[in-house]
């Protein structure tokens, strides 16, 4: 086989493997649904309708991004005083107090990562739609990339409490969650249930395949 041929994939060879326990096996032309005969689970050569839940879960955590980042994460209450606190103007106050360090962090966590979970998982839904075959192993790299940042993406929820460092409490002091909270963590779930979602063996589309609902 030459190296422009394509190299045929699982469902050009007739196979297809079960997602849950692992077991590979021959598929029935004549039945193209069917269940893994070891756990149950239904068998198919793609994940039904992978790139629309995709797309629904980044739409949803894009349109919760801003608000997420605009409206207040928490407020304190201290001795008659009042104050709200943003991720975006947490960094700012962090930078401004000398904890570079600590705004970097924040920054990456809470900002960063997130929008750029968003705009890779776009990519690879936009080309798999397309059947779009640029770039393949660079694509396939780039969801692996996403995968293992997505073993912590809570991280991103939990980089809030670090905003209590900006706050000095009083003799009486309390914080009170926010609806930018709320809206933040939606946007880290919806990353991950798109990441969740998306099918990679729709980066290497066949013709055989073709049929299968995305």
């Amino acid at each position: 086989m030459s190296a422009a041929e394509p190299v045929p994939g699982a469902a050009g060879l007739g196979l297809r493997g079960c997602e849950c326990c692992g077991l590979v096996l021959q598929s029935n032309p004549v039945h193209s649904h069917a269940d893994c005969p070891r756990c149950g689970t239904a068998l198919h050569a793609l994940r039904p309708l992978s790139v629309q839940h995709t797309l629904a879960w980044l739409l949803t955590a894009a349109l919760l991004y801003i608000p997420a980042n605009l409206l207040p994460v928490m407020s304190t209450y201290g001795l008659g005083a009042h104050e709200s606190h943003t991720l975006v103007g947490g960094i700012i106050e962090l930078w401004r107090a000398g904890s570079w360090e600590l705004s970097l962090i924040v920054f990456i966590a809470s900002i960063a990562v997130p929008l750029l979970k968003i705009g890779a998982l776009a990519l690879l839904a936009w080309t798999a739609q397309r059947r779009s075959r640029w770039r393949q192993r660079e694509r396939a790299g780039l969801y692996r990339l996403v995968e293992t940042v997505g073993h912590w993406s809570m991280l991103d929820v939990f980089v809030v409490v670090l905003l209590v460092c900006m706050v000095r409490f009083g003799v009486i002091a309390h914080v009170q969650p926010e609806l930018g909270l709320l809206a933040f963590g939606t946007v880290v779930v919806a990353t991950m249930l798109a990441s969740a979602s998306f099918d990679p063996r729709l980066i290497w589309p066949s013709d055989t395949a073709a049929h299968e609902p995305r």
